[in-house]
């Protein structure tokens, strides 16, 4: 137990820290608390984190007070130096809080724009889907062949046993009704608006 608090060196009160002297912190946060508050205040620009800053420098004397050596340095100079790192760590942690905040939300604001697309495309398949099925079978089955089945002109005329004359004809006469089936919909064309 420290016997004289107010008179013993900031040394010794240390060394009372470390024998877990209540007494003892209280007269160190006495004499350097408002530096300490200050300095991180000064860093900071606000209050509350200062707060929060000057409590972990004293908790941090108080759990670890071996980290004091009076060879390198005053206690004051010690204590201010921790302040310093510390409330640099809680600005780098604020900026890049801030930085993940708003990383987040572009990423949501593009996620959102992407479901918007893919509900489109979603709706726009099944507009073709039931376009396509209202086709006749000899409109109907080259295109399907062609271009959902990825087959050349030449490989949909063997398939269907017809000229491959006649299968371009056909595919290119439904595509036509198809495009006027999907406007009667409300779908556009690719590259228009929608």
């Amino acid at each position: 137990m420290v016997v004289d608090a107010e008179q013993a060196s900031d040394a010794n009160l240390v060394v009372a820290v470390a024998r877990w002297h209540h007494q003892a912190l209280a007269e160190v946060y006495r004499r350097h608390g408002g530096a300490v508050h200050g300095l991180a205040r000064r860093i900071l620009r606000s209050d509350t984190p200062a707060e929060e800053i000057t409590q972990e420098v004293f908790l941090d004397l108080w759990n670890h007070p071996e980290k004091f050596d009076a060879q390198r340095g005053t206690l004051r100079s010690f204590l201010l130096a921790r302040t310093h790192g510390k409330s640099v760590d809680f600005v780098r942690s604020e900026v890049a809080r801030k930085l993940r905040e708003e990383r987040t939300s572009r990423e949501t604001a593009t996620a959102g724009y992407d479901i918007d697309h893919e509900v489109w495309d979603m709706a726009v398949a099944g507009q073709v889907h039931e376009a396509l099925g209202a086709l006749p079978d000899e409109l109907r089955q080259p295109i399907e062949l062609a271009y959902f089945g990825g087959h050349t002109y030449r490989e949909v005329a063997v398939m269907l046993q017809e000229p491959e004359g006649t299968v371009k004809s056909r595919i290119r006469s439904g595509l036509g009704r198809l495009r006027i089936n999907l406007a009667e919909r409300g779908v556009a064309p690719a590259g228009a608006d929608r």
